[in-house]
């Protein structure tokens, strides 16, 4: 086992101190700077930094930074969240350890999908019936992971695998 436990910090946005949802920042007890490259390669992080070295995924319209001795998770709904969240991450991290002789270690992150290729797919009514306001807010909740091809409802057979696949890691139906 890599990482055998951390302390977690719990806190709402300094610059908007009345958001309901809160952030978590976990101090990692080990050092698990050597497991993000495979930890990378099996989630597929969005961006990769080799110094100091932290992957940043995004999932479910959350930025999650694990880095060498820090998790950082953002837009939670509260502290049993924050620790649902964190016994997933330090699972993981210790799953993906144990299998990394299985594993080609990943430097680098996605190519994050472009506003203006998803909004090109979409039908561009600004129905309202995604529950966003335009078809360009949703292209860029879609961009970020927070929505997907399901929500939209008057995508066309043919523009709804274009989008999946397009979005296919970035999206989470």
């Amino acid at each position: 086992m890599l990482l055998t436990g951390y302390t977690k910090r719990i806190s709402r946005p300094e610059c908007n101190p009345s958001s309901e949802a809160v952030y978590c920042i976990a101090r990692l007890n080990e050092d698990v700077a050597e497991a993000l490259p495979y930890l990378n390669a099996v989630l597929h992080g969005m961006e990769y930094f080799r110094e100091p070295p932290e992957v940043v995924f995004r999932l479910q319209g959350r930025s999650i930074k694990v880095g060498a001795r820090e998790i950082a998770i953002n837009r939670l709904a509260d502290e049993d969240e924050a620790d649902r969240a964190l016994v997933w991450w330090k699972d993981k991290i210790n799953e993906v350890w144990e299998k990394r002789e299985g594993i080609v270690p990943c430097y680098e992150g996605k190519v994050r999908p472009r506003l203006i290729d998803v909004l090109r797919l979409l039908p561009k009514t600004n129905c309202k019936k995604c529950g966003q306001p335009t078809c360009m807010v949703f292209a860029a909740q879609a961009v970020e992971g927070a929505c997907g091809v399901a929500q939209c409802p008057d995508l066309s057979t043919e523009n709804r695998e274009k989008l999946s696949l397009y979005l296919a890691g970035f999206s989470f139906d």
